[in-house]
């Protein structure tokens, strides 16, 4: 009998692993909760930053776009880069195009996984236990929200959505906050989205940024330099070869990999953003938050300027670190230890060869672990269409 295919997640690049191994015949099982991070990690009212033509899941035959959900399903069509698209609405198109493509989706939860002789002992919530020729990890954002240290301390049993500090992951409804005090802490789209969706909410609410002039927004559409190569996220020549290219990443040097992961595709504000926030939200740039302790049950940051001297406290009844996501496998805990020991990594996740291989044979990453080998195109949805086909090539070829 031959063993099946393991896919670890069920949100864009798992689904779409699924898809493309289904379409290759590949005995596959898939295991989650479909769009889950999108479902309930978002806050209600957010708009994705990527346009249209970049928020489609990537499928093995036509007929399963973005634009093909709204068709079908009868609601409003986002085809222009001007139209901005509410999470719910992508929520909604990656169920269905969970229920087209991967109907025999999972819904348990992986506990461990093993290498053994035979190839990969797993184990589920349910109970069962079975063997896999090859792993699929695409879990996406789930346990990798980041807290910078200098926030532990407010929060030693880790960030709450009803404690002092939380993390942006850990709110669905924001409209908790009116009334509140709220401290952001952050500078990229869901800091200064999730400031906006607070100050709309009636909360009182300041942004902190490290860098000085952090707080900025992209060009609309029709602002964009017309002379330079087209790709998902905009017109410019880095973008297009990280869209295009992305194989091309993992052999630069690891240094200059990690850097590009973090400048490239950075901390930016989507340009319809701008309007809502000026006015609405005060900011503090330039502001190094030293440590964080609590008075009275409330947070307070204390804050240094650029050269490192303490200019002040910043007390509030809430601090949201809407401070991004690390890869960690130590957070991947279903991978068995003796498994994870074997993983090399590098430039902060583990490093892929061709194919999404890690260097386990019959272990692949896709989506955001992906990152620091393919670039930051793995960290929007649009990185489907790239690494997705090239997956499942990856996995036949172990036949």
């Amino acid at each position: 009998m031959t063993l099946p295919v393991a896919v670890i997640g069920a949100g864009p690049y798992g689904l779409s692993t699924a898809a493309h191994l289904r379409a290759h015949g590949v005995a596959t099982r898939v295991f989650g909760s479909p769009m889950v991070s999108w479902r309930e990690q978002m806050p209600a009212g957010m708009l994705l930053k990527s346009t249209p033509v970049a928020s489609s899941i990537h499928a093995p035959q036509p007929g399963h776009t973005l634009l093909d959900f709204c068709r079908d399903v009868g609601e409003r069509r986002y085809e222009s880069d001007w139209d901005t698209i509410p999470v719910e609405t992508f929520s909604r198109y990656g169920l269905w195009f969970q229920e087209r493509l991967v109907p025999e989706l999972e819904r348990v939860r992986v506990v461990s996984v093993d290498r053994r002789s035979t190839g990969f002992e797993l184990k589920l919530d349910s109970g069962e236990q079975f063997t896999a020729r090859a792993v699929v990890v695409a879990t996406g954002l789930s346990g990798l929200a980041h807290l910078p240290p200098e926030l532990a301390a407010a929060a030693p049993d880790g960030p709450s959505a009803a404690g002092p500090v939380s993390h942006s992951s850990q709110h669905r409804d924001l409209t908790r906050f009116a009334g509140r005090e709220v401290v952001v802490v952050g500078a990229g789209q869901s800091a200064l989205e999730s400031a906006v969706l607070l100050a709309e909410a009636g909360a009182s609410v300041r942004v902190v940024a490290r860098r000085r002039g952090a707080v900025r927004f992209g060009a609309a559409p029709d602002g964009q330099p017309a002379l330079r190569p087209d790709s998902p996220f905009g017109r410019a020549w880095s973008l297009y070869a990280f869209s295009n290219y992305a194989d091309a990443f993992r052999h630069l040097p690891a240094p200059a990999r990690q850097l590009l992961v973090q400048r490239v595709l950075g901390p930016l504000g989507a340009w319809w953003l701008r309007e809502r926030f000026i006015g609405a939200v005060r900011v503090s740039e330039g502001k190094r938050i030293v440590r964080t302790h609590l008075e009275e049950g409330r947070p307070v940051l204390t804050l240094a300027g650029a050269d490192g001297v303490v200019e002040g406290e910043l007390a509030a009844d809430h601090v949201l670190a809407a401070t991004g996501y690390k890869v960690d496998l130590s957070a991947m805990d279903f991978l068995g230890h003796g498994l994870r020991t074997r993983l090399a990594v590098g430039a902060g996740g583990p490093r892929l060869g061709a194919g999404y291989r890690s260097s386990v044979p019959g272990l692949f990453f896709t989506g955001l672990p992906a990152a620091a080998s393919f670039g930051p195109v793995m960290r929007f949805v649009c990185g489907t269409d790239y690494a997705s086909p090239r997956l499942a090539r990856a996995v036949v070829a172990l036949s």
